[in-house]
C-alpha cells in the first residue's frame, strides 16, 4: 500500500505558528508520527508540503501517475478557498482523508466551509498532529476493505 500525505501552507511552521491553536510540536514531529505510523502498518509513504496551491495540485495529479492508493491531505488555509484542489482530488478519484490539526468546527465562520472535504471520504479534525495517525489508520482500513 502506498499513501501520499500532503500538507498545505504554513504547516511547515508548526511549533512557531499560533502554538495555542496548533500545538507546540514542530513539523519534524509531525513527519515522525506519519513515518512511524506507516512503518508500523507496512505502508509506503511520501510526504509533501507546499505553501503554493499549484504545487499541491501538481502533487495530487502526480499521485495518479505514481499509482498512490490513498491521500491524506491537510490543505490548511486552502481548505476554505481552493475549488481547484477539490477538483484535483475529484479528478484523480484516489480515496482521500482530510485532516486538520485544530478543530475547525469551533473556529471562525469562514473556516466552516471545506472545499477539499467535499472530495474526501472522511475528515479528522481537532486531534492535533495525532490526527494524522488516525487518518492513516482509517484510510488503511478503508483500502483493505476495498480489496
Amino acid at each position: 500500500m502506498k499513501l501520499l500525505v500532503i500538507n498545505g501552507p504554513n504547516i511547515n511552521l508548526l511549533g512557531i505558528r499560533e502554538p495555542d491553536i496548533y500545538g507546540k510540536e514542530d513539523y519534524e514531529a509531525l513527519v515522525d508520527i506519519i513515518e512511524e505510523t506507516c512503518e508500523e502498518e507496512d505502508i509506503d509513504v511520501d510526504i509533501f508540503q507546499s505553501n503554493h496551491e499549484g504545487e499541491i495540485i501538481d502533487s495530487i495529479q502526480e499521485a495518479y501517475d505514481d499509482e498512490v492508493d490513498g491521500i491524506v491531505i491537510n490543505p490548511a488555509g486552502y481548505t476554505h478557498t481552493s475549488i481547484a484542489i477539490m477538483d484535483a482530488l475529484k479528478a484523480v478519484a484516489i480515496p482521500s482523508v482530510e485532516v486538520h490539526i485544530s478543530d475547525v468546527r469551533n473556529r471562525e465562520d469562514f473556516r466552516q466551509i471545506s472545499y477539499a472535504g467535499k472530495a474526501c471520504i472522511k475528515t479528522i479534525s481537532g486531534m492535533g498532529i495525532k490526527g494524522y495517525r488516525e487518518a492513516i489508520l482509517f484510510l488503511k482500513n478503508y483500502l483493505d476493505q476495498q480489496i
